[in-house]
């Protein structure tokens, strides 16, 4: 029989912690940490030192401690980091692509992560086993990676197992938002890993190998790429973790070509239709451009949509004066927007809600993890088990085929 059980509802901290930056100021001003620490998130700790210490301050001491690493250290910073950090990454990119460059930084000893956990991981995975990863703040995580625990996409994968032996079986997608737990479920699970940008061509990977899909932990990534590839809604299932199959019932399962687990980006979910006819309607000729983690409504009814480096490539190549509303997080479009002076780029949300846990990533904690190395000690070193590295990488080769 199935072996799901009934479980307590539970809302990831991080979750309920995204909105603590929110302002409706036009900038998000630089502070010392211990401004920060008065909002209501969790933070970890660090000597009082740094936690005092000015922007200015901090500007200084990092760059000191920057140039005597030199090359025995490399720093990436996730497109959705603060200014203040981004400054001192060597890479800024996606979390794959800054993934893919740590492991290709052979001389760096250490590769100092300015992202949030299952970045890090992942970096871990792909990096020579001398390297050691380091993230600069163990609180920065992910609200969509927290939303599909182990436990219970085992349970899940446990259930699909009895269910749909007979019936095709399922085949496990995850997001890169995801744990390295999970990625080594889909690598042993005969699955695979996607980004944003090659979602589809996984799933035509999948189709190829089993009657269905199962996909997490982003529902609404799963689904308009369902879409996109002409797959009825009717055939796309969610998979609640703490229902009894889901919430759903045996035939269900069968019948369906794609279960979505029921997670979300906190994010990319703050962005409504309403929002983008407010846009046109200031804005006639404005372009709207959004993330595909945003809802399928939010999807439908925006002009463009892709992932973080479809959306700078298309700005960046829009015709000059061109307008542009944006629906992803805001320190990117902030910076879209310096970079692209001759168009009009704004966030389609006017409050400005930067992503929780990768705003913990302050200069502070960089400045400490530095000035640690220097010293030969090694902090917040992120290290994924050998065998789970082992089957996820597996999942990740596999994606770097279909890409």
């Amino acid at each position: 029989m199935a072996t799901t059980q009934l479980k307590t509802p539970t809302i990831p901290i991080t979750e309920i912690e995204q909105s603590a930056f929110c302002t409706t100021d036009e900038e998000l001003a630089s502070r010392s940490l211990a401004d920060e620490f008065a909002v209501g998130v969790r933070w970890q700790k660090l000597p009082i030192e740094y936690m005092r210490m000015p922007p200015d301050e901090l500007d200084a001491r990092i760059t000191e401690s920057r140039s005597k690493l030199a090359e025995r250290a490399v720093v990436l910073g996730h497109h959705y980091q603060r200014d203040e950090v981004i400054k001192f990454a060597d890479f800024q990119g996606d979390s794959f692509k800054l993934s893919q460059l740590a492991a290709s930084q052979e001389d760096a000893e250490f590769i100092v992560f300015c992202g949030v956990h299952f970045m890090a991981e992942t970096a871990d995975i792909l990096s020579a086993p001398r390297q050691r990863v380091i993230l600069p703040n163990l609180t920065a995580g992910c609200s969509m990676a927290d939303m599909a625990q182990i436990d219970d996409v085992l349970d899940c994968w446990d259930d699909l197992t009895y269910v749909l032996g007979d019936h095709g079986g399922a085949v496990p997608i995850t997001y890169m938002n995801s744990t390295a737990d999970i990625k080594a479920l889909c690598g042993r699970g005969d699955g695979i890993v996607c980004t944003s940008s090659n979602a589809p061509a996984t799933f035509r990977w999948a189709f190829e190998r089993g009657a269905r899909v199962l996909f997490l932990p982003d529902q609404h990534l799963g689904r308009n790429t369902g879409l996109d590839m002409g797959i009825d809604l009717d055939d796309m299932i969610l998979w609640n973790p703490f229902k009894e199959l889901g919430g759903n019932t045996e035939q269900d399962l069968i019948d369906a070509k794609v279960i979505l687990w029921q997670g979300h980006c906190s994010v990319h979910t703050r962005f409504t239709v309403d929002q983008i006819a407010q846009a046109r309607a200031k804005l006639p000729e404005v372009n709207v451009l959004v993330h595909p983690e945003c809802t399928m409504e939010v999807v439908q009814a925006a002009d463009f949509n892709g992932s973080t480096e479809y959306i700078r490539k298309t700005i960046a190549e829009a015709p000059k004066g061109s307008a542009w509303a944006v629906g992803t997080e805001i320190s990117l479009v902030n910076r879209l927007a310096a970079e692209n002076p001759d168009k009009l780029v704004f966030c389609l949300d006017s409050v400005i809600c930067p992503c929780s846990t990768m705003y913990r990533i302050h200069p502070a904690y960089v400045c400490w993890v530095l000035d640690g190395l220097n010293e030969g000690v090694v902090v917040n070193r992120i290290q994924v088990p050998e065998d789970t590295a082992r089957e996820a990488s597996v999942a990740l080769d596999r994606m770097l085929s279909v890409v």
